[in-house]
């Protein structure tokens, strides 16, 4: 897995990106595309594609610095958080334990911007747990779980499939997997070899078929500002999945 996911660089951006205010994100300053408005609070929007209700146990893999694994919480009794970077956990943790995280909003060359990060309201922090581990080498007795929630992940994993393959293990029958993933396959994450041999969509249902029943699939954009002028505007493939 790259090191950039510890740099201070991808930390800001990631804390922007998951607790950033729309006005922190897209500021007042300027006019914005009415899209890049619609594309902000992926983290959040993600998760409701989960049925609603209430569950036991929710998993949040690749939960980066912890906003959906929040939502998740409101209607989780217990959530985990998993992801492979040390500085994306650390700074949930932190912000579970109710600490504002300062970090700098660039705004070009050596500008920044100092904001703060905090727990969105609402959130029961004891209903949460984080922890470093890599999603292709999961503990043997993590358990199972009623929602597990995977975005932006798959294609930034050396090997995709030994996920896809303990999925089975880890959603209890009945239910919910929800994956979202915007099929950017990059040698620099993934090896050609292991990417699909085709469409990412066929080869999710090739693969998982086996134990789980589509529900449906949807596109969701999300927009991860970089600088003042540059922004990363993509759509991620949302598939949500029932376990039999």
């Amino acid at each position: 897995m790259s090191a950039i996911y510890e740099s201070e660089k991808l930390l800001a951006e990631y804390l922007l990106f998951h607790f950033g205010k729309p006005e922190e994100i897209l500021t007042p300053d300027r006019v914005w595309p009415a899209g890049m408005r619609e594309a902000l609070d992926f983290p959040v929007r993600t998760t409701a594609h989960f049925a609603p209700g209430t569950a036991d146990r929710g998993l949040d893999l690749g939960c980066a610095v912890g906003r959906s694994a929040c939502e998740m919480s409101r209607t989780c009794r217990e959530v985990v958080g998993i992801d492979f970077s040390h500085a994306f956990i650390n700074a949930a943790e932190a912000l579970r334990a109710g600490k504002a995280l300062a970090f700098d909003r660039r705004e070009e060359a050596s500008r920044v911007t100092a904001l703060e990060a905090r727990f969105p309201d609402g959130i029961d922090g004891s209903r949460l747990g984080f922890q470093q581990g890599d999603a292709m080498n999961l503990p043997p007795d993590l358990g199972a779980f009623d929602r597990v929630h995977a975005a932006n992940l798959l294609c930034r994993l050396p090997e995709p499939a030994r996920l896809l393959a303990r999925l089975p293990a880890l959603v209890k029958p009945g239910g919910e997997l929800v994956l979202a993933t915007p099929c950017t396959w990059l040698e620099e994450f993934t090896p050609p070899e292991n990417w699909p041999a085709g469409g990412t969509f066929e080869w999710l249902q090739a693969t998982l078929a086996p134990s789980f029943t589509l529900l449906r699939r949807a596109d969701e954009p999300f927009l991860i500002r970089e600088t003042a002028r540059k922004f990363q505007w993509t759509t991620s493939l949302v598939t949500v999945w029932q376990k039999m």
